[in-house]
């Protein structure tokens, strides 16, 4: 015997799953169905009866998957300075759990930042997706700025790109730009594949500039923008598929 039947309740019409996906209106994702640009398990779709389960189905626009799945929730947090990356604190300390509050789903961050290190957080409720973008595996790209002290030299900005050695291993930045330079200090943008504890800090304090402040700015295709400090945002539509694309799913 063959794999039972959806119930027909859970089937929902193709277009209505992608309107409420983000993808655009009902009548804009009837469009993309017409032109072929929509696969629902690995088959081109171009009929617009189609009824799928949300729950299991495996869409993509444009050779995009889309979630679909119904609870899914991915949020972008600006963490402020001071905020520790947890749920809860025993110590009673400002955590990224007080931001949550007011929020129905359960939660958890993926990776975290340091207490005094600000910027983009991302948290869900898909395991899976959380799983890809911690594991090294994936090579998901993180962005930060950081203001350090002292005038930085080409010399340390090459050392970053070629690789030092920490204490617990090498470690070397993908990209180091320097944005602005000062007779006193110097704000760096670097590019990390890294996910160690305190990595950036580590790196800089190792070239002879300790960090004064750092930001996260970016996390693969998601973007911290212009979000104020302690500000939430949902990440949906296309930034969602370029997220689940980058760690291939």
């Amino acid at each position: 015997m063959g794999p039972p039947e959806p119930d027909s309740g859970s089937l929902i019409r193709l277009q209505k799953v992608l309107a409420q996906a983000g993808v655009g209106s009902r009548r804009a994702c009837e469009l993309l169905i017409a032109e072929g640009r929509v696969e629902v398990d690995g088959a081109v779709v171009s009929g617009q009866g189609m009824r799928i389960d949300p729950s299991s189905a495996v869409v993509r626009v444009d050779g995009r998957r889309v979630a679909t799945a119904p609870g899914v929730v991915v949020l972008a947090l600006n963490k402020p300075r001071g905020v520790v990356t947890t749920m809860s604190d025993e110590q009673g300390r400002p955590c990224v759990g007080d931001l949550l509050r007011d929020r129905d789903v359960r939660l958890f961050h993926v990776g975290r930042l340091d207490a005094d290190t600000s910027g983009l957080l991302l948290l869900t409720n898909d395991g899976e997706l959380a799983h890809r973008l911690g594991h090294p595996s994936h090579a998901v790209a993180k962005t930060y700025l950081a203001t350090v002290d002292g005038r930085m030299s080409q010399d340390a900005a090459r050392l970053l790109r070629q690789g030092i050695e920490l204490d617990d291993g090498p470690a070397a930045c993908d990209e180091v730009r320097v944005r602005q330079a000062l007779p006193r200090r110097t704000l760096v943008e670097l590019v990390i594949h890294e996910g160690r504890n305190r990595i950036v800090r580590r790196m800089l304090s190792a070239v002879g500039h300790p960090v004064v402040e750092l930001v996260r700015t970016r996390i693969g295709p998601v973007h911290l923008g212009s979000q104020r400090p302690g500000a939430i945002r949902q990440v949906q539509g296309e930034e969602l598929a370029a997220l689940y694309d980058a760690v291939g799913l």
